[in-house]
């Protein structure tokens, strides 16, 4: 039986990603691989190790299951290393307040890809811990180009205030959604990005799973969730 090395390598990860997120589904193989956007062949290798460690198992009607989310999502987050996996291209606005970009990336990016994550997301779901730059994900370097152009931001050399992420893989965007017209990662990659980032990013992250625990209960109790 085929399995991997490491259930969060970058291709893993998507798969992981994909059960955290719609934690209660029932899946097949394919349906999982089509969500996750990967092989069938590589997702049965993921599925199979999962199963050996005893974070899946097969229901009465032979679906695959997630058990126990919170010691998988801990684990993953643990092991990921937001400022090491990721590119990172830095820029420079002089505006100074937050909320005031933010406004600029909802009007100016509403049909460019991207999304927001690191302290700057967690804003939007749970202010908390105010943050003092804007990470978000985009897709290249081309792509960073154009986006700074519509934000009238500069490169610079140092930590700038704007950080566009090149992410170590495209499963980051999968699970995005729409807070206050911004788009903004998954809470679960959210909490993974925060976990080990300094500056109270684990305290956000303790905040934020709050919420990622509240919504988990009610799904698995069978209770009414929004």
């Amino acid at each position: 039986m085929r399995l991997v090395h490491n259930i969060f390598e970058p291709k893993a990860s998507r798969v992981i990603r994909c059960l955290l997120v719609n934690v209660g589904r029932e899946w097949t193989i394919r349906q999982i691989a089509k969500e996750a956007d990967t092989s069938v062949g590589y997702t049965h290798a993921v599925l199979a190790t999962l199963i050996e460690m005893k974070y899946i198992e097969r229901n009465k009607r032979h679906k695959l299951v997630l058990l126990n989310p919170s010691t998988l999502l801990r684990r993953w987050a643990a092991f990921h290393q937001y400022d090491h996996n990721n590119q990172f291209l830095d820029y420079y606005t002089f505006e100074q307040e937050i909320d005031a970009f933010l406004t600029e990336i909802k009007e100016k990016l509403k049909n460019e890809k991207y999304a927001l994550t690191s302290l700057a997301g967690a804003w939007l779901v749970s202010p908390y811990v105010r943050p003092i730059n804007i990470h978000l994900y985009i897709e290249n370097r081309k792509k960073a180009k154009n986006l700074s152009q519509h934000l009238n931001i500069k490169p610079t050399a140092g930590t700038g205030n704007i950080r566009m992420v090149i992410p170590y893989d495209k499963g980051v965007f999968y699970g995005s959604k729409l807070i206050q017209g911004l788009k903004v990662v998954s809470n679960i990659q959210l909490f993974v990005d925060l976990f080990n980032y300094p500056a109270r990013g684990e305290e956000a992250a303790q905040q934020l799973y709050t919420i990622i625990e509240k919504k988990w209960s009610k799904i698995l109790t069978g209770a009414p969730h929004v």
